[in-house]
């Protein structure tokens, strides 16, 4: 299994595979609008999900179609969170007297996922985590079940979280073979901590 590509955004930075861009200033809205994709929804999403999508869009739009040639019945999805969708959760109980079916929908984390996967066609299996911070040991336990004994092909996985003003996101495209750094959790734990700047 090898991680073919990979994509950190944080802070005013973002990095593919070993190019690091300079994002100052820069919103998620931003970001959607230089990609030049179109998903009318992109602007109705939560702030967790509009930094998960661009973060996935800007992976897969810019890695040449990773998925060409996978059934995107096998292409998985997992990602993990810390804050999960609180900032909406706030909001949505502000409006708890005539609740906003705008903001519920969003009050799930794992919307994310389906969002990225709507936009893509993917239709393999979904996981969605929370923990306190960036679990690579345990995205590597599932990501390895899907790939090895799950029949998926393919996983886009990794970290999505955003709170406030402040957002961080890694995420990885992991395939059975290839061309890439071997999968691992220490391979994830070294894209992240150096901001997707790897020595390879």
């Amino acid at each position: 299994m090898v991680i073919s590509h990979w994509v950190v955004l944080s802070g005013d930075v973002i990095t593919r595979d070993n190019v690091v861009s300079e994002l100052t200033g820069q919103t998620p809205e931003e970001i959607y609008r230089g990609l030049q994709c179109s998903y009318p929804k992109f602007f109705k999403m939560d702030k967790l999900c509009k930094w998960a999508f661009v973060a996935s869009e800007y992976l897969i739009e810019k890695s040449e179609l990773l998925y060409n040639g996978i059934d995107k019945n096998n292409i998985a999805i997992a990602l993990t969170t810390s804050h999960g969708c609180l900032d909406v959760d706030k909001r949505y109980l502000e409006t708890i007297d005539v609740p906003s079916p705008a903001l519920f929908v969003y009050t799930l984390p794992n919307i994310m996922l389906g969002e990225i996967c709507i936009r893509h066609g993917f239709k393999g299996e979904q996981l969605c985590m929370v923990s306190e911070q960036f679990d690579a040991d345990e995205l590597y336990f599932s990501v390895e079940r899907f790939l090895k004994t799950g029949g998926m092909d393919a996983c886009l996985c990794g970290w999505a979280d955003a709170t406030g003003d402040s957002h961080d996101v890694v995420l990885f495209w992991v395939t059975k073979g290839g061309s890439g750094v071997a999968f691992s959790a220490d391979a994830m734990r070294d894209i992240y901590g150096r901001g997707g700047s790897l020595g390879v």
